[in-house]
């Protein structure tokens, strides 16, 4: 997407949220909302430049108090056309946009959806929205554990692009087809212009089970290497009970470009969560990243990529607005990966963080 095209789709954005006002129609509303994650994070390696080693986009400072998400957005919404703004700072934007222009980089969302039919759920949505792929967001009170998973934080967290969404009357099928920018792009250059495909279908036989499956058909690098990317991402929620839940998750993914074999990388990952109270829970995480070619994760070592991540994560509830968490993580790898003073194949983590909504 050029600069041009993005002012296009603003000035849309705009422009139909004002035209609705006029609507008569009762079910209009602004909404206004705000997110702030403040944390601190402590390295026990004590990295030397006071970030944390690559392959991890979000909390990233170590030894520092620091902003990780923090943003301000402002929603529209009648019976037929919805509309969403928001404007962002923190690590997550230095770390997850630092290949965007700088007018892209304090965008969270910008989209405008219009319903097609009145009386069944088919959505046309157009712009810069939360990714497809995956069960964990951005928005860090939104997932079950502080920090993300290895799988969250190398696969998209925003896509651009248009997108056609069915939801049935029960409201337990969803089905959606992406023509997107690539993979976690807003602006195409003159290099990568030709769009990729994704899509979802996620379906829920009871307020107990949910099963997802997500795709990505495209490519993430330039025209002139022909490199075709095929992702699947597929997970399962499972409430057992009131107070325990679990998330079984798999991503699979293969490229090929000229010249080049057939890659492959995987990651399972799984999460528990246990409700101690109304305000107190933990959760726990297993995860696993195989990226031997280097596809997603560039090492620069003879393995790879492959490493093993194991967290577990304790919240408090302060109030309906206010959440506390604190976090302890480890991951250990293959090859000696993780950028200290000297490499090691270890890395351990404590992080606590404090999320806001407004």
């Amino acid at each position: 997407m050029t600069p041009r095209a993005a002012h296009i789709i603003l000035i849309c954005f705009l422009f139909v949220s004002v035209d609705s006002i006029g609507q008569k129609d009762s079910s209009k509303k602004f909404t206004f909302s705000g997110y702030g994650e403040l944390y601190y994070s402590y390295d026990f390696s004590k990295p030397i430049n006071f970030e944390k080693p690559d392959y991890n986009y979000n909390y990233k400072k170590h030894n520092q108090l620091n902003v990780n998400l923090a943003y301000v957005k402002a929603s529209y919404q009648t019976n037929r056309f919805r509309s969403n703004l928001a404007i962002m700072a923190g690590n997550y934007v230095t770390y997850n946009l630092s290949n965007e222009p700088n007018w892209a980089r304090p965008i969270f969302e910008a989209n405008i959806g219009y319903k097609i039919f009145k009386q069944h759920n088919l959505w046309v949505d157009a712009g810069i929205m939360p990714s497809h792929l995956g069960f964990e967001s951005a928005v860090g009170g939104d997932c079950w554990t502080l920090t993300r998973s290895i799988l969250a934080e190398n696969s998209p967290y925003f896509e651009t692009g248009v997108r056609v969404n069915y939801t049935n009357r029960k409201e337990n099928v969803l089905v959606a087809f992406y023509v997107l920018n690539g993979w976690q792009k807003i602006a195409l250059s003159k290099f990568d212009t030709k769009p990729s495909f994704g899509i979802q279908v996620s379906y829920k036989p009871n307020n107990r089970v949910t099963v997802n499956y997500s795709n990505f058909i495209g490519s993430a690098k330039p025209d002139s290497l022909h490199a075709f990317r095929l992702f699947h991402n597929l997970y399962a929620i499972y409430d057992a009970s009131p107070r325990i839940s679990f998330i079984v998750g798999l991503d699979v993914g293969t490229e090929k470009s000229i010249g080049t074999k057939l890659a492959v990388w995987f990651t399972p990952v799984i999460i528990s969560r246990i409700s101690l109270h109304q305000k107190h829970r933990l959760a726990g995480r297993l995860e696993f990243y195989s990226d031997p070619k280097q596809v997603i994760i560039q090492t620069g070592t003879a393995n790879g990529y492959q490493t093993w991540g194991a967290s577990v994560n304790y919240d408090y509830q302060v109030t309906p607005k206010v959440l506390l968490r604190a976090e302890l993580k480890t991951y250990q790898s293959k090859d000696a990966i993780f950028k200290y003073e000297l490499p090691s194949r270890i890395s351990n983590t404590a992080s606590v963080a404090m999320a806001v909504r407004l």
